[in-house]
């Protein structure tokens, strides 16, 4: 269920961690010093090595956080994503795909495709998770340390936002509390009602 298909860039490595202009708000530290921060404000304006970008199934851009993404980063992310669906065609609920960052304040995008939420019934949480497992992974495997999410699928895709909330926030701890390069992820939230909520669980 679900995967990733990437173009190989390498490792690079990773750059020092940073933010642009957007209000910090909540933090957490898992007790090897690893750090999940809520933020409210422009994913586009963060600077980080990867930023995700709530990509849907044709990768061909759309609305919201991913219309937002694609105009800020520049035309080269959609040529990148052009190869992609050529290689390995859409990409699934779940899965995520990688392209160079264009003009955004990082080296990645990393392209999630998250869930339309049906109910809760036809398993939109598992899809949920594995958005955010295939994120994190993308993003160890080329020794990135820093990792900027928005919320995915809780815009025309539908899904609550405190299960949304859930979901991503013990993920975001749970890959944090194990060995690999990741040392911050960020989640860049749109308002303060969806900031209220990922505290929550925080």
């Amino acid at each position: 269920m679900g995967g990733y298909c990437s173009i190989p860039f390498g490792r690079t490595g990773a750059r020092a961690l940073s933010v642009g202009p957007v209000r910090s708000t909540s933090t957490w530290t898992s007790p090897t010093g690893k750090t999940l921060r809520l933020e409210l404000g422009d994913i586009t304006l963060i600077h980080c090595d990867a930023i995700v970008n709530a990509a849907n199934s044709r990768l061909a851009g759309g609305g919201g956080v991913d219309g937002a993404i694609h105009r800020a980063a520049g035309p080269s992310v959609m040529a990148e994503l052009d190869g992609i669906r050529k290689q390995c065609g859409e990409c699934p609920p779940g899965g995520a795909v990688v392209t160079r960052a264009g003009k955004l304040h990082a080296q990645y995008i990393i392209h999630a495709v998250g869930p339309v939420y049906r109910g809760g019934r036809q398993g939109e949480a598992d899809l949920l998770r594995l958005c955010y497992r295939n994120a994190f992974r993308l993003a160890a495997d080329r020794s990135l340390q820093c990792i900027a999410f928005p919320a995915i699928s809780t815009g025309i895709y539908g899904y609550p936002l405190k299960e949304a909330a859930s979901i991503a926030v013990r993920e975001a701890k749970d890959f944090l509390s194990k060995p690999s390069s990741i040392q911050e992820a960020i989640f860049v939230l749109f308002s303060q009602a969806a900031l209220d909520e990922y505290s929550h669980h925080l």
